[in-house]
């Protein structure tokens, strides 16, 4: 692993389609990638107990979250034959059908993408201290158990 420091991959509030796009077009002049891939973590107006989920809202261990996710960075690196990646995730409050986790990955070929991507998303899920609570439209809230 490098001796980096840990980016700040947070954003407040959702993830915008645009911030999205832009991310995509600057990697236009990059010529030696021959493939991206795409995780898009959306927010779902789950039923829970006969109430709907408006929005969750994300709370972390900042400082030990962004080093879980340097790690899982590095690793990945190590493992795949990547060109670059970017992981983006909300902090606050996200609404139902919004974007709360980007994550980007490029190489110059095709497979290493789609099993790149795998295993970075579930690291992610598994190791990072992320945290949800589902706000209910009725403005009750629950915390979130990941599945």
């Amino acid at each position: 692993m490098t001796d980096k420091k840990p980016k700040n991959v947070f954003q407040d509030g959702a993830i915008s389609s645009e911030f999205i796009g832009n991310s995509i077009y600057k990697h236009q002049t990059k010529t030696s990638i021959g493939a991206h891939n795409i995780f898009l973590g959306q927010v779902r107006a789950d039923v829970i107990e006969g109430k709907t989920v408006a929005a969750i809202e994300y709370t972390a261990y900042e400082a030990m979250a962004n080093t879980k996710f340097h790690d899982i960075r590095e690793t990945a690196f190590e493992k795949f034959e990547l060109t670059c990646m970017h992981i983006y995730h909300s902090l606050g409050t996200v609404k139902a059908g919004e974007i709360c986790l980007f994550v980007f990955v490029s190489s110059p070929r095709r497979k290493v993408v789609f099993e790149a991507l795998e295993f970075i998303v579930e690291a992610i899920k598994a190791d990072v201290p992320v945290f949800g609570k589902e706000i209910f439209e009725d403005e009750s809230h629950q915390w979130k158990v990941n599945s």
